[in-house]
């Protein structure tokens, strides 16, 4: 991708969050929710022209929100990038470098590959340019190219609608941090009641935030993150996370996780619309499911029962730090960047065992800008353990 086509693409789309408050999520989804389209479009009517998507010849759509002219130019995202590159079976490394180096080779790839599947049907979701009455509709957004059996399942709708779970389960919470990207969202919750005390776990560690020490502060609480993707990154889901109060490193527990993926019946083409009674019924399993999973995560059984199983492998001593965790970072495919940031938090950190490891990763976790990155590598965490205590 060009410089120049980063920071337009930048410019043309609505702001994203990395460790916003609640608050601040809802006036950005709100936002994001005004400006949203989503249209399923044949082949026929898509064409790629200076690496935009072009749309063509959609008739104009009459929804509740008043006529609406599907017909424009929407600049891809790096995940549109990627939809388009997955559903024309074009490597997306290929169309980066198009991207980058060759836009007029990008527009012929693509071009050619649509017109030999006309009367193929996708769901195009964007995000509508600003519109001033009598002038031509500004550009929009390409956030993705998907099936057009796509189920959607927006955040603003999942948040409220996990949230109003959460209150039904009786347990007290706070939302203690929110980031939204171009791929998904995550909403970190954690128990304002449900907190254990973990000695073994912390004894001998240090925050390497602040030096505060595990062995005065032992405290563990329980929470969970509530994830979705409009993009088709992943599904909507419930994960259970532990939050070391000494330094605020979360640690999620994939293994456990409470997901619904967003897979549907055929849409017909045009406007995407759901019908009002549908939307609240798919909404009440949300609901009905995060609070199942907050009365199963936010209890002390279940997490005094995983940090038992952690533990087992936590206290495993690394003798040749430098070794083990070249080991861990090779074996999960931590980038080098990162690898050198978990070496300098695992020394600062001061627990020379595998559980200082799994501490290292999850507080490398804290400090990257990208809320992505960060959410996939404290995923890796309880591997890391694993591997750690495996290598010594």
């Amino acid at each position: 991708m060009t410089q120049q086509y980063a920071e337009r693409a930048t410019a043309a789309a609505p702001r994203g969050a990395r460790n916003a408050d609640l608050r601040d999520l809802v006036v950005i989804l709100e936002d994001h929710k005004r400006r949203k389209q989503d249209v399923v479009v044949s082949a026929s009517a898509l064409s790629f022209h200076d690496g935009n998507v072009q749309v063509e010849g959609m008739e104009r759509q009459i929804t509740e929100d008043g006529v609406t002219d599907v017909d424009g130019t929407y600049r891809p995202t790096a995940v549109a990038d990627e939809g388009i590159a997955d559903k024309l079976k074009i490597p997306t490394s290929y169309l980066r470098r198009m991207r980058a180096e060759n836009v007029p080779l990008l527009d012929e790839n693509v071009n050619a590959w649509l017109r030999q599947q006309p009367d193929r049907r996708f769901m195009l979701r964007t995000f509508r340019g600003d519109h001033t009455p009598g002038t031509a509709p500004a550009e929009g957004v390409a956030r993705a190219l998907m099936s057009d059996s796509y189920k959607v399942m927006d955040n603003f709708d999942i948040l409220l609608a996990a949230l109003e779970g959460v209150q039904k389960s009786g347990h007290p919470t706070k939302v203690i941090g929110c980031d939204l990207t171009d791929r998904r969202m995550y909403v970190r919750v954690e128990s304002e009641a449900v907190a254990v005390m973990a000695p073994e776990l912390l004894s001998g560690y240090h925050s390497p935030f602040d030096g505060r020490s595990g062995d005065q502060l032992p405290l563990v609480s329980a929470g969970f993150v509530i994830t979705n993707s409009e993009v088709g990154s992943g599904a909507w889901s419930v994960t259970p996370r532990a939050v070391m109060q000494v330094c605020t490193n979360g640690l999620t527990i994939p293994m456990d996780v409470m997901r619904a993926v967003h897979v549907g019946a055929k849409h017909d083409e045009g406007v995407v619309s759901w019908s009002e009674d549908t939307q609240k019924k798919e909404l009440e399993v949300i609901t009905a499911k995060t609070a199942d999973a907050v009365r199963t995560f936010l209890s002390r059984e279940y997490i005094e029962a995983k940090l038992r199983e952690i533990e087992a492998a936590a206290g495993r001593p690394v003798t040749e730090p430098t070794k083990t965790i070249e080991h861990v970072t090779k074996t999960l495919k931590i980038s080098n960047e990162a690898k050198e940031t978990i070496l300098a938090h695992f020394v600062r950190g001061g627990q020379m065992t595998a559980g200082g490891v799994m501490q290292a990763v999850t507080s490398t976790a804290q400090t990257l800008a990208d809320a992505d990155q960060a959410a996939a590598l404290e995923a890796l965490a309880l591997p890391a353990l694993t591997a750690a205590a495996a290598h010594g």
